[in-house]
């Protein structure tokens, strides 16, 4: 096994020299940069790919062992109530840091721009009932080609809920799932090996398609970006995250090191969402918690988005000539809060979340998107990462709240005392309890087809 751990531990430190020479042709060859654009989306898709079948086999496996309905509804409630708390605390600390910076008020909007900005525009909002209906696919299988995360986590929780009821006839369709949940995270730890070259093509498409120019003119918004995203994820986050749990926010993002320099080199938060499932159950969270919670983040926990439309709806009024007010503030950016549900983890969609949104409180504004167009790419790494960070500490504190969590587990994990094993990206029988009111014979919190309610002693 430490041989399979240093052949991984090779793999990364090949992500961070692909991401250098990525910039680095970038700035010397950004044609051809331009052109590597493909190698890094293939990669993506290929995440992509695997995150319908382990949401589904995780939240499957949670719901299907869990005997009490009103568990699962418990750790969705929490999840929710903590995700809109969260998205609204990032909107303020957003709206003060954009009032004090005002970082739009030197630059001038350009023809060139002014059309970049009304080309985002174009069918970014969405309404309200379209968003709920999109919730349901046209099949049940639809939900897996289509890629949609909220449509697999409603057929997952339908099977889950289903599987329960049927009690011990269901536990071999459990423990089939079990095995297919081992294949799926084998497939994804296979497709892992790609990650240098798909990160190489995305960082050098990125860096030649923007250039020196823009990050110089539009350094005020992106550091002021930065700085908040940083402030709010180590002071916000750390202080609820060692008042709740008792777990310090390095330590947690240290163990979460490499799913953050996977977000870095693909500016996507979903190409680290199955390692992020994985992680949190190998950490000691049930999988219920895990399984319902990370997904529903992915939509409604938008803790960096919800920042970037702050002060990029600031920014865009100052560099217009046309401020927004206090009350005008608060209501557009509550509406694209509202509007970018389902696709906090889709590259380019807050840029269109924010177009939309100005497109329809205040369209002479939509323009001045085309300011930020350049460097979008990125604010979405901050946004992605943010977002990341969030959920995993959603993960913890609502595995806390809910009494899902095995302690002595977490610290023996973020110690480095049980490592995280990169090859098949499943420890079966390690773990959080399995729910107390289980039957004996039910699979295990992991999937696999042991004893189910066995407490396994952290470390072993």
């Amino acid at each position: 096994m430490a041989a399979r751990r240093d052949r991984t531990h090779y793999l990364y430190l090949a992500v961070i020299g692909a991401v250098l020479l990525g910039i680095a042709v970038g700035f010397l060859a950004p044609g051809v940069a331009v052109e590597l654009k493909p190698i890094g989306t293939g990669f993506v898709n290929l995440i992509k790919m695997m995150i319908s079948p382990i949401i589904f086999c995780t939240i499957v496996l949670g719901v299907g062992s869990v005997r009490k309905a009103a568990k699962v509804g418990a750790v969705g409630g929490l999840a929710l109530g903590y995700f809109l708390v969260m998205s609204t605390v990032a909107l303020a600390i957003g709206l003060v840091v954009g009032n004090i910076l005002e970082p739009g008020s030197s630059l001038h909007l350009t023809k060139d721009v002014a059309e970049a900005g009304a080309a985002q525009a174009e069918g970014a909002s969405e309404s309200t009932s379209d968003f709920l209906l999109g919730i349901i696919p046209k099949t049940i299988v639809s939900a897996f080609t289509e890629g949609e995360v909220l449509q697999t986590l409603l057929v997952a929780l339908l099977a889950g809920f289903a599987l329960q009821a049927m009690g011990k006839a269901g536990e071999p369709v459990l423990r089939g799932i079990g095995h297919i949940q081992r294949l799926v995270f084998r497939i994804l730890a296979m497709i892992m090996w790609a990650a240098p070259v798909g990160a190489f093509g995305a960082m050098a498409a990125v860096v030649g398609a923007t250039g020196v120019d823009a990050l110089k003119s539009l350094a005020v918004i992106m550091i002021g970006f930065y700085i908040t995203c940083a402030l709010f994820v180590f002071v916000v986050l750390g202080a609820l995250l060692r008042l709740i749990a008792g777990v310090n926010i390095f330590s947690l993002l240290k163990y979460l090191g490499r799913e953050f320099l996977l977000i870095l080199s693909t500016s996507s938060s979903e190409s680290a969402l199955p390692r992020l499932i994985a992680k949190m159950e190998h950490l000691g969270v049930s999988k219920p918690v895990v399984g319902i919670t990370v997904p529903t983040g992915y939509s409604f926990n938008l803790d960096g988005t919800a920042i970037y439309l702050t002060m990029s709806s600031l920014f865009i009024a100052e560099a217009m000539g046309n401020p927004l007010k206090i009350g005008e503030q608060i209501s557009l950016l509550v509406f694209m809060v509202i509007a970018s549900k389902g696709a906090a983890g889709v590259t380019g969609a807050g840029l269109a979340t924010l177009a939309g949104g100005l497109q329809s409180h205040r369209p002479e504004l939509v323009d001045g998107v085309g300011l930020i167009v350049g460097i979008d790419r990125f604010m979405s790494e901050a946004r992605a990462l943010t977002n990341f960070a969030g959920n995993a500490v959603a993960t913890v504190l609502v595995g806390t709240w809910t009494k899902e969590i095995d302690k002595a587990r977490v610290t023996e994990v973020l110690a480095g005392h049980v490592p995280f094993d990169e090859t098949t990206l499943v420890d079966d029988g390690h773990g959080a309890p399995a729910d107390a009111d289980a039957d004996a014979d039910v699979p295990d919190q992991r999937g696999g087809s042991g004893d189910g309610d066995a407490k396994v002693p952290a470390g072993v």
